[in-house]
């Protein structure tokens, strides 16, 4: 395993562009042993942030995400790179040109203005949240930061680079099933099962994500089990989710919670890490 993290450290770092809430570069250190030794092809039915892909830098990847603006933002990135620096140049970090440009419909634009619009909310909205109202609209505070690195040149660059190699679509995680073969390391990052009532999240696009929706998913892993890819899904720990994966290896990690109106609530909370391979 030491030999592993020493090829994958020599490579060129890559980290997502992206602040995104329930991404996974906090927990990279702790997954990098869950990871296959070797990852030539990938794929991510819940693409969000993408920091599982942008570590692994697999040679091919197959990304999907449901979030209509996250996808624009990714094909323009790895397909008109130039154009949006520099209509990312055109933004300020002030409350009244947020609030307007939130209100901007998003329809209304061109894929570059769209993807620039997209990450500069991303930037300077609360906390990185990307969170919809039932109409698709986007509805999250000004963050209020001093100085947000709005145009991050090298890492837009970097990530830019690494997509080249990925084909990127929009739509339902039950996509994968086209380019699921024997040996693919598929990773899985579903909206988690939420731990009580009051701390469900399904905002993330118009849609929201049922406990339906986790049966499904459950149903996929098997079936992508059953075709020889090697998998591995994220979740919350609770009892509802170790249940779906009983007999597969399922481990621990702790991540920390940042999302909390409540300062002492944030902390250290364990999720789970569900592999069909050891």
């Amino acid at each position: 395993m030491f030999r592993v993290m020493q090829e994958r450290k020599g490579r060129c770092l890559i980290k997502s562009p992206l602040k995104w809430v329930g991404g996974k570069g906090q927990l990279i250190p702790q997954f990098e042993p869950f990871f296959p030794p070797k990852v030539r092809e990938m794929a991510e039915p819940f693409f969000g942030g993408g920091a599982v892909f942008f570590h692994l830098q697999p040679s091919w990847a197959f990304l999907v995400d449901s979030n209509e603006e996250l996808i624009n933002f990714y094909l323009v990135l790895r397909d008109r790179l130039e154009e949006l620096l520099v209509d990312l140049r055109y933004h300020k970090n002030s409350a009244e040109y947020y609030y307007w440009i939130r209100s901007v419909d998003p329809a209304t634009l061109n894929p570059v203005q769209r993807a620039s619009r997209f990450l500069y909310l991303n930037k300077t909205g609360y906390n990185g949240l990307w969170r919809v109202n039932k109409k698709g609209q986007y509805n999250v505070p000004f963050g209020r930061y001093k100085y947000p690195k709005i145009v991050d040149e090298e890492k837009l660059s970097k990530a830019s680079a690494a997509l080249k190699n990925a084909e990127i679509r929009c739509g339902d995680f039950s996509l994968v099933l086209e380019v699921a073969r024997p040996g693919m390391f598929i990773y899985l990052d579903p909206p988690y099962y939420p731990l009580s009532e009051t701390s469900n999240f399904t905002s993330y696009t118009a849609g929201q994500f049922h406990e339906r929706d986790q049966l499904r998913l459950a149903d996929l892993f098997r079936e992508l089990d059953r075709r020889g890819c090697l998998v591995m899904l994220s979740n919350s720990d609770t009892q509802f989710v170790r249940k779906l994966y009983v007999g597969y290896d399922i481990k621990i990690v702790y991540a920390r919670r940042a999302i909390n109106c409540r300062g002492d609530r944030r902390g250290a909370v364990t999720e789970l890490v569900i592999r069909n391979y050891e």
